[in-house]
């Protein structure tokens, strides 16, 4: 049997993260499982009493916020399992699901990552995930299969290659970790799982979709209030997704359709709703990519702490 890692970050939800440890108790069905927690420079650290009251696991503290990429690689590095187990602190996982996610991966060594179905944890039987659509590199857009649909096993015949793992819950095997390297920590927030899928296929892998197993996530339905953060990574990462992932041509194709269509449609959105602080948070957004290199590792905007 081979040892699994699960690795998760937490940002200032002890509680959110303590309710996922509780989860993976149900997981014994799985007989070789190394837990890992990385506190993700939360203002209060957790780390001493969760090392107390949750003895065999491993908690690591970092100091800074390091984001969705930089916490997950640091848990990374830790582990020692054949397979590394990445999933969103809130998240609530089914009892059989690493060993469904473990047999997909050994029954195909082609396989570098795998994800499972994913279900909004408030919605009963609602989809969030069972696949992506590949990405158009003209408007880095794409579709992620089967969302905000009820589960009526419609999309359980898409097990397979897909366009992209999703980031709540992704398997990588440890020979893909180890060829393709960890997440691009540049992107703090937004697109670093899918710029990620791209250099484990570019190392020789497929990204796979197991819909017969199941996480549950407990992200709102609901887009959730817009943040001037979220609005600047966003927009900076689309960008920096295509500059690091696609050819010079298609490139400049893309940067064309973002400033003659994305732009305006933005900024009329902004002032519909009156949203006007939101206006140089955009171009503060593409003015970093003349400032920048694609591996900068210089935000561009206020990090939370």
């Amino acid at each position: 049997m081979k040892k699994v890692s699960i690795v998760t970050v937490n940002f200032n939800q002890p509680e959110v993260t303590e309710d996922l440890l509780r989860s993976l108790a149900g997981v014994n069905a799985y007989p070789d499982l190394e837990i890992i927690v990385v506190d993700n420079g939360s203002r209060v650290n957790p780390v001493p009493d969760w090392e107390k009251r949750y003895p065999g696991m491993t908690f690591i503290r970092s100091e800074l916020n390091t984001g969705f990429a930089g916490g997950n690689n640091i848990g990374m590095a830790r582990a020692t399992g054949d397979y590394l187990f990445l999933i969103n602190n809130d998240t609530e996982v089914t009892a059989d699901l690493i060993g469904k996610l473990v047999s997909s991966m050994e029954a195909n060594p082609g396989i570098g990552i795998i994800s499972p179905k994913i279900h909004y944890f408030d919605q009963p039987g609602m989809l969030q995930y069972t696949g992506y659509t590949p990405m158009d590199y003209y408007t880095c857009r794409n579709a992620c299969i089967g969302q905000f649909e009820q589960d009526r096993g419609q999309y359980d015949a898409l097990t397979g290659p897909t366009g992209y793992a999703h980031g709540a819950a992704m398997m990588i095997s440890r020979d893909a970790w180890q060829k393709a390297g960890g997440m691009a920590e540049n992107y703090f927030l937004y697109y670093e799982e899918l710029d990620w899928c791209e250099r484990v296929r570019k190392a020789g892998y497929e990204i796979h979709v197991n819909p017969d197993a199941l996480i549950y996530h407990k992200e709102s339905v609901s887009v959730g209030k817009r943040t001037a953060l979220k609005e600047f990574f966003m927009n900076r990462n689309r960008i920096l997704f295509i500059r690091r992932n696609a050819p010079g041509r298609t490139f400049f194709v893309f940067c064309c359709y973002f400033m003659l269509a994305v732009v305006p449609r933005n900024v009329i959105r902004y002032i519909k709703n009156r949203e006007y602080h939101f206006i140089p948070v955009l171009f503060r957004a593409i003015a970093w990519h003349f400032r920048n290199k694609p591996d900068s590792e210089n935000p561009g905007f206020p990090l939370p702490r």
